[in-house]
C-alpha cells in the first residue's frame, strides 16, 4: 500500500520541472504564460521541511540545498518525536535508494492542452479542466484523470492543482480504483519568494482482487523554506 500511494504522489509532485514545452498556442494566454514558470516541486537553491501523514503516522524531513545533491535530506522526526539510531539508519539507506531510483513523471508534459476547457474566469482567478496525455506507452490511467488548474492573473502563477478520477478504472489486473484525487497547493509569487509548494493530499479508494481494500489517504506539507545562495 506505501508503495502504491508513494507512486501516485512521486507523480503529482515531481511534475513540472520543464513545464516551458507544453505552453503551445492552444492554451489560453494566462495558462501558457504559467506553465512557462511553474515548478510543482520546490526550485532549485531552496532548502525547505516536509511533513508526510499518512495511515495514522507522520515523518518529518529536511532537505538542505546548500549540500550535494545526494546528501541534502535528513529525517527530522517520526510520529512526532525525535527519530530512535535505528529508524535514522533507516530512512539514510532507503533515501539512497530512492536517489538511484530515476526521474518520475513529468505531468506538466501530460497536460493535453488542445483539450483545455475554461470552468471559471473572474477578475482574479481562472480555473481550467484538460485531459491528460498516457506518461507512457501502456499508461491506462491517464485517461481516467482529468487535471484542474487554478492561475492568479495578477501574478500569472498556479496556485492549484488537482487531479482527479472521472469514475471507477483498472489501472493492473485485479485493481480497481472507485476513486483517486490529488490535490496540489501553492504559494502566490512575492517580490523575493517564486511561488512555492504549500500541501499536497491524496486520496485513494479501491480495491485489490476484491477483497483487498487500498483506501488510504496522504498529506504532505511543505515549510521553512530557506534561499540559500543567490
Amino acid at each position: 500500500m506505501r508503495l502504491f500511494f508513494a507512486m501516485i504522489l512521486a507523480s503529482a509532485v515531481a511534475a513540472g520541472a520543464t513545464a516551458r514545452a507544453t505552453a503551445r498556442a492552444a492554451a489560453p494566454p494566462e495558462l501558457a504564460a504559467a506553465l512557462k514558470e511553474f515548478h510543482a516541486e520546490a526550485p532549485r537553491g531552496w532548502s525547505f521541511t516536509q511533513t508526510t501523514t499518512a495511515e495514522g503516522k507522520s515523518q518529518t524531513e529536511r532537505c538542505d540545498a546548500a549540500k550535494p545533491e545526494f546528501d541534502r535530506w535528513s529525517l527530522v522526526a517520526q510520529d512526532g518525536r525525535a527519530p530512535t539510531a535505528d529508524e535514522t539508519a533507516h530512512y539514510g539507506a532507503m533515501r539512497s535508494r530512492r536517489s538511484r531510483g530515476g526521474t518520475a513523471p513529468n505531468l506538466a508534459a501530460q497536460l493535453d492542452l488542445s483539450t483545455v476547457e475554461t470552468l471559471a474566469d473572474d477578475t482574479a482567478r481562472a480555473t481550467y479542466r484538460c485531459r491528460l496525455k498516457p506518461a507512457e506507452p501502456g499508461d491506462k490511467t491517464a485517461a481516467f484523470l482529468r487535471a484542474t488548474i487554478v492561475v492568479d492573473k495578477a501574478t500569472r502563477a498556479i496556485v492549484g492543482v488537482e487531479l482527479a478520477s472521472t469514475g471507477e478504472f483498472s489501472p493492473t489486473f485485479g485493481v480497481k480504483i472507485a476513486e483517486l484525487k490529488t490535490t496540489l497547493a501553492y504559494s502566490l509569487p512575492t517580490a523575493t519568494r517564486p511561488s512555492l509548494p504549500e500541501r499536497v493530499t491524496t486520496r485513494v479508494r479501491g480495491r485489490a482482487f476484491w477483497f483487498k481494500s487500498l483506501d488510504a489517504e496522504m498529506t504532505v506539507e511543505f515549510s521553512d523554506f530557506v534561499r540559500v545562495g543567490k
